[in-house]
């Protein structure tokens, strides 16, 4: 196997694994030989995941997780240590799509809370916890899950938008905090990829206007957003911290 993409014998903790990126970097870390800790909210769906790859003979363990809820962010990490001993990657990928599209000023209290309850403090509360134990191994790499809504404007979306931005200021300030501790701290910013989450979301409609949009003429599949998530994660990518990489189709070249 070449060696940017073998994970033999590292352990990995994935949130939001029962369907899309988290369900599909899961797979690929598992097929290159690492053992997992994966969670969701949809304590069901994961454990169908974790029952799917044990069967293929992956090392796996599933586990119900709120990540907005730091007691539960902690326990995804203890059960690593007992599981595997240690916790050499971490992927927070948990997150939620807003419902609705709306003008900025029309917003309410409860809409920017569920944003920044589970896209902000889940990724917080994860990295609290997985650096704490990182520290104390001296080494570990944390990749989080951001958007191009986090590195521009997204009309109609504005408490999306600044939740996003929120886990790119919580990425680029851990990664500077343990840059000489051997903790690397990376994130992705994907364009609307046909996930789930997209595609049963509210902004269906728009989806062909969306892809039009960017210089590619498509959106993107997420295969290609998880293949960059790999090599981000990949113990041979050791000099990349602080860096929020933009996959969308060159939108952000345009």
């Amino acid at each position: 196997m070449d060696p940017l993409l073998d994970f033999t014998g590292k352990s990995a903790l994935v949130t939001g694994a029962a369907q899309g990126f988290g369900l599909l970097i899961a797979e690929s870390l598992a097929q290159r030989g690492a053992k997992l800790v994966i969670s969701d909210i949809n304590e069901a769906g994961v454990k169908e995941v974790a029952k799917t790859l044990s069967a293929k003979g992956y090392e796996v363990i599933a586990v119900g997780c709120d990540v907005s809820k730091e007691d539960q962010c902690k326990n995804m990490v203890d059960i690593a240590i007992k599981h595997y001993g240690q916790l050499d990657i971490a992927i927070n990928n948990a997150g939620i799509a807003p419902a609705d599209l709306l003008p900025l000023h029309l917003t309410d209290e409860k809409t920017m809370d569920i944003q920044f309850n589970v896209n902000v403090k889940g990724v917080q509360f994860g990295m609290k916890h997985q650096i704490t134990q990182m520290l104390s191994q001296s080494e570990g790499v944390i990749l989080n899950v951001s958007s191009m809504a986090g590195l521009g404007g997204a009309p109609y979306i504005s408490s999306y938008s600044a939740a996003k931005h929120a886990v790119l200021g919580l990425t680029k300030s851990a990664a500077i905090e343990y840059a000489t501790q051997n903790v690397r701290v990376n994130a992705v910013c994907p364009f609307f990829t046909l996930t789930k989450m997209v595609t049963d979301s509210g902004l269906t409609k728009s989806l062909e206007a969306l892809a039009e949009g960017t210089p590619m003429k498509r959106l993107g599949n997420p295969e290609e957003i998880v293949d960059v998530m790999l090599m981000m994660v990949s113990p041979k990518n050791s000099y990349m911290t602080g860096q929020c990489i933009a996959i969308d189709g060159g939108l952000s070249a345009s």
